[in-house]
């Protein structure tokens, strides 16, 4: 039993616990090339919050991880067999019921945890934080916390060097052997404005890309996974540890 993972702890150690962190995981259920499970999200946003919430965990912050939530968005992914979409509308309503629970219970930091880019968790705290203002929610979106070409090579986002080398890792008997893995070759929009990121608008996966990757993953290793994983949970453990310790009536310098 990890004390810092609600899921596996019980109420003979939670009656009299009291914790300054909720971390909540949001992953997503969608294909990941030929060769990576649908879980991929899930199973990599699980291992990186666990890892960190033990980093902090032996430093003396009371943290405690929620159980990953395994659906996001996936508008721009309909026709993709069974990639199941919540809709942002329900994402809030969802994050609305269990702010309220921490809010009741004085939890009133919350750090949702994003491993699916589809998902865009800012307009959601934006307007929970008018409801629920005791609550100071914050967000982290794992790929933007370090550099990721000091660890890969190949650019993508999706199923590629990156995705691959985390799972090859962290569970590699659930991907497919080399010989089946897709190119993760992508189209872009012919409008300039849209590849140079100053416009946006969502992707029609299935017509962007064959084998739903978009990034080649040919050249991703378990060691390359293993050492973004540690230099990551390493840096997110002190982040939650500093929001633990954190006075939210001291925040800024």
């Amino acid at each position: 039993m990890r004390p810092y993972i609600l899921a596996e702890t019980n109420w003979n150690a939670l009656k009299d616990a009291k914790f300054d962190l909720a971390v909540l995981p949001w992953g997503a259920t969608e294909a990941h090339n030929y060769h990576l499970p649908y879980a991929t999200d899930n199973i990599q946003a699980d291992h990186m919050v666990a890892e960190s919430a033990k980093i902090a965990w032996e430093r003396g912050a009371k943290v405690i991880v929620l159980p990953t939530l395994p659906f996001g968005v996936n508008t721009g992914q309909s026709d993709i067999y069974l990639d199941i979409n919540l809709n942002p509308s329900t994402q809030l309503a969802i994050l609305t019921d269990i702010v309220e629970v921490l809010n009741r219970q004085g939890i009133y930091k919350l750090l949702l945890f994003n491993g699916h880019g589809g998902n865009n968790f800012k307009p959601l705290i934006r307007e929970l934080g008018l409801k629920f203002p005791k609550m100071f929610i914050s967000l982290s979106f794992f790929p933007g916390t370090l550099d990721k070409y000091a660890y890969f090579e190949e650019t993508g986002d999706h199923a590629d060097e990156m995705e691959t080398s985390l799972m090859l890792y962290l569970r590699p008997d659930l991907i497919l052997p080399r010989e089946e893995w897709g190119d993760g070759k992508d189209k872009s929009y012919k409008i300039k404005a849209f590849s140079e990121g100053w416009v946006w608008a969502e992707r029609k996966w299935s017509e962007i890309s064959e084998d739903t990757g978009v990034g080649n993953p040919h050249k991703a290793t378990a060691e390359k996974g293993e050492r973004f994983f540690k230099d990551l949970t390493k840096k997110i453990g002190d982040l939650f540890y500093d929001l633990c310790k954190a006075d939210l009536n001291d925040l800024y310098e």
